[in-house]
């Protein structure tokens, strides 16, 4: 049976099915439109909250008590503002772990010790646990394998669904694009072996990034030889 739904906005505008048990829910907030996402397994109702722009608190709240939720951890794809800014809130409202990659763990503790500047102040938060390459989170009935991808950030990740060919990349990977390379915490050399190893993925795979609308690995051409042309 088909139970897999996937929801981009607010308003559910399409709900594509899959015959795994997984739901995933993304929403653009903030200024500048970072996807929040809902991650959770319907027969366990276990649900983790991934990223948490400005907005989301409010944005979870309502979602997760119109779904009937149990939410068991907040998983964030890398520490630049728009993903962190409502971090802190989110775990003090739903009294969950915060996880984050260890390269990235101080500027989620002291935003802006980044140098990355943000629209408005935001509340630090000592992350719970510390991923890692490789790592499995579980997730109710569903295993999460943690995927380091620096290059956007330091500590950028994406988190991998085998089971449900489901990728959330962060700002690693877009719809035809990738993350930004002239930022303070950007590290080019490290942005091509990373898109390389995402290359490797099925080409079925759907990728939901931290901007945009979802994309698949097999629609990313370039991801072999992306230093040809984004380097």
């Amino acid at each position: 049976m088909a139970t897999n739904h996937e929801v981009r906005g607010s308003n559910p505008l399409r709900c594509n099915l899959t015959p795994h048990c997984l739901m995933i829910e993304s929403t653009a907030l903030g200024p500048i439109e970072t996807n929040g996402i809902i991650l959770f397994c319907p027969k366990t109702k276990q649900a983790a909250l991934i990223d948490a722009p400005f907005g989301a608190l409010e944005h979870f709240k309502k979602r997760i008590k119109e779904l009937d939720l149990n939410v068991v951890m907040i998983l964030l794809t890398h520490s630049h503002w728009d993903h962190i800014a409502e971090a802190a809130e989110l775990k003090k409202h739903f009294n969950v772990p915060v996880l984050i990659h260890s390269e990235d763990a101080s500027s989620l503790s002291k935003p802006g010790s980044d140098n990355m500047r943000s629209f408005d102040k935001i509340e630090g938060v000592d992350p719970d646990q510390l991923l890692s390459d490789g790592q499995i989170v579980e997730l109710g009935n569903l295993k999460i394998e943690v995927i380091h991808t620096p290059g956007h950030a330091p500590g950028s990740v994406c988190f991998y669904i085998p089971s449900e060919k489901l990728l959330i990349s962060g700002d690693t990977l877009f719809c035809r694009s990738i993350g930004r390379l002239d930022l303070p915490t950007s590290q080019a050399e490290r942005m091509w072996p990373s898109l390389k190893k995402l290359a490797k993925l099925p080409p079925d795979i759907r990728v939901y990034p931290g901007h945009g609308e979802p994309t698949t690995i097999g629609d990313e051409t370039f991801l072999n030889n992306a230093e040809e042309f984004f380097g």
